[in-house]
């Protein structure tokens, strides 16, 4: 058994790290566990989107450096990148919604599929750079609805246009990474570029419209049932901070032993908490209390995978990571961090906890 990874604080000291898409919810979260590590830190990103943001709530008070921008601007791209001299780079800026992506497919693979093309461009370009996380998704694999968890050694593929740009994303990421990253492509090899893959994120702070537990938080604030699209779909939930652990684990390990870690990786729940959207519901509207409830809406919907899980044992056998919180405790917290914001609690103190209390916890499984 692999001892279990730890982030090192004094790795992460100074270090100077370029995020991408550090306003939306995930990259907020990063951004924020990246400050409480002492990194210098430069955000690249859409601005936030309007009403409350994650971004606006952790990062009013203790602001980073924050580029407004688009990862479609190649020039933009490189020329943030190289000014920033940043040693490590997490590539996490992308169209996230399956749904949007039926709307705007042309808009979903140039940010997700070309913008990867220019963030890899603007690496070349840039000396400094050691090492890079390309954050793509569990559904860039074609999925086959099979009850075992996906492999890294898995096929690539996509119904839907944004699963298929993700799985673009990763095979954009494996060309650089033979092309020109590595020892036999002779241009960077000091660069080491790995991908990870990340199940259903859910954490405090999500106000997203069309994605479950934000749509149900919503709904039981205004004192209405949630309406439910796919309640028998089931997929790897995990609370935001398990698989951020991951990133950080990976760029770190990418950055002082490079090649042996520059692949793909599962970053996944536990396989008892791959759970149907109807679950989760459940269990939400129990930890809210009356009057939450919801419904099925009984609509025709564009086609979304109905079973997804994800093999993690690389993760877990080789770099030591493993989940920290199970479902129950995920849910519990997320309740937790939305009914303090209701109530005017300071949340980027409240999160900075959520974070403390997530390292100190061994692993669940």
């Amino acid at each position: 058994m692999v001892t279990p990874a730890a982030i090192d604080p004094a790795f992460w000291r100074g270090r100077r790290v370029f995020l991408t898409g550090h306003t939306g919810f995930k990259g907020s979260w990063l951004a924020l566990w990246l400050q409480r590590l002492g990194a210098d830190v430069t955000g690249y990103a859409l601005a936030p989107e309007p009403g409350p943001n994650l971004f606006d709530v952790l990062h009013r008070q203790q602001p980073l450096r924050s580029l407004i921008a688009d990862v479609r601007d190649g020039a933009a791209l490189r020329q943030a990148l190289a000014d920033s001299r940043s040693e490590v780079v997490l590539h996490l800026a992308a169209q996230p919604l399956v749904r949007r992506s039926y709307q705007d497919p042309v808009e979903t693979y140039s940010t997700n599929v070309m913008g990867t093309v220019n963030l890899l461009e603007a690496v070349r370009s840039t000396p400094e750079v050691r090492s890079v996380v390309v954050v793509t998704s569990d559904k860039c694999y074609e999925n086959r609805e099979w009850d075992r968890g996906y492999r890294e050694t898995d096929a690539m593929g996509g119904h839907d246009p944004y699963s298929s740009s993700k799985g673009c994303a990763e095979l954009v990421s494996a060309a650089y990474r033979s092309s020109f990253f590595n020892a036999r492509g002779q241009q960077q090899p000091g660069v080491a570029l790995a991908s990870a893959r990340a199940g259903n994120v859910i954490g405090g702070g999500d106000w997203a419209v069309d994605r479950l537990v934000p749509d149900l938080l919503r709904a039981f604030a205004q004192g209405e049932p949630a309406s439910i699209r796919n309640p028998s779909a089931v997929r790897p939930w995990q609370h935001v901070l398990e698989p951020l652990r991951g990133y950080l684990l990976l760029a770190q390990q990418l950055a002082i032993d490079g090649q042996r870690w520059a692949q793909a990786w599962n970053f996944g729940p536990a396989d008892t908490d791959a759970l149907t959207v109807g679950e989760i519901a459940d269990r939400l509207c129990a930890l809210w209390g009356p009057p939450a409830a919801w419904a099925t809406d009984g609509q025709q919907h564009p086609h979304e995978a109905r079973w997804l899980r994800l093999d993690c044992s690389k993760a877990r056998e080789e770099l030591g990571w493993s989940p920290r919180w199970d479902l129950e405790r995920a849910l519990r917290e997320i309740v937790r961090w939305h009914r303090a914001s209701a109530a005017g609690a300071d949340m980027r103190a409240l999160s900075l906890q959520q974070i403390d209390d997530f390292e100190t916890t061994s692993h669940h499984a």
